[in-house]
C-alpha cells in the first residue's frame, strides 16, 4: 500500500512538473497590404523580385532590435510564411492597387519574361523595435523590358508603434512596405510616361 502511494505522488510530481514547464504557444504575424485601389486603371505588367533580405532577419523568430548592436530572437512570436516572401507579396498587392492593374507576378513563380517592368529588392535593414518603431531601408530597382532602362532608388521608412504589442509592430512593417510601394509605383509610372 505504502508503495502504491509512493508511486502514485511521485506520477501527481511528474504531471505538475510538466504541465509548469510547458511553453507558452507560439504566435504568427503576417505583413499586408495597406493601400486603396488607384481611381484610374492601367495595362502594365509588373514582376515583383527577387527580394532579398538581411541574414539576422532571415528566420521565423521576429528579430528584435535591443540596442544598437543587439538583438534578441522572439521564440514565441514568428512571421507567418518567410520574410522576403511576405515583403514580395505585399508590394505586388499594394502595386496592383496602387497601378490599377491586376497584371502584377511574383518573379520567380512566373517567369516575368512578358512583364513590362521588373523590380528587384534588396532590403538592407529590418528592424522590430515593439512599442518604439519598425524600421525598413532597401535600394530597389525598376527595369523596363523594353530598353532595359533603369530606375534605381532608396527608401528609408522608420514608422513608429504605438503600442507594445507584435500586431501593431507588424502593422508598422506594413505601412512602412506601403511607402516602399508607392515609391517603386511612382518610378513605374515615370518610365512608361518616357517610353511615350
Amino acid at each position: 500500500m505504502m508503495r502504491c502511494l509512493a508511486a502514485i505522488a511521485t506520477l501527481c510530481t511528474l504531471a505538475a512538473l510538466a504541465v509548469g514547464c510547458a511553453s507558452p504557444p507560439s504566435r504568427f504575424y503576417t505583413l499586408s497590404g495597406t493601400v486603396t485601389p488607384a481611381a484610374t486603371s492601367s495595362n502594365l505588367s509588373v514582376a515583383v523580385g527577387p527580394v532579398s533580405i538581411p541574414a539576422e532577419v532571415d528566420r521565423p523568430e521576429i528579430v528584435v532590435s535591443t540596442g544598437p548592436n543587439q538583438v534578441q530572437l522572439d521564440e514565441f512570436n514568428r512571421w507567418a510564411s518567410p520574410l522576403e516572401n511576405s515583403i514580395a507579396r505585399v508590394v505586388a498587392e499594394n502595386l496592383v492597387a496602387m497601378l490599377g492593374t491586376p497584371r502584377v507576378t511574383l518573379f520567380p513563380q512566373t517567369s516575368g519574361a512578358d512583364a513590362d517592368y521588373r523590380v528587384a529588392i534588396e532590403v538592407q535593414s529590418f528592424r522590430s523595435a515593439p512599442g518604439e518603431a519598425a524600421v525598413l531601408d532597401a535600394v530597389w530597382t525598376v527595369r523596363r523590358a523594353k530598353d532595359g532602362r533603369t530606375e534605381t532608388r532608396r527608401t528609408k521608412v522608420r514608422e513608429a508603434v504605438q503600442e507594445d504589442g507584435y500586431d501593431a509592430l507588424a502593422a508598422a512593417h506594413s505601412r512602412a512596405l506601403a511607402r516602399l510601394s508607392r515609391d517603386i509605383a511612382d518610378a513605374v509610372r515615370a518610365l512608361d510616361r518616357s517610353r511615350q
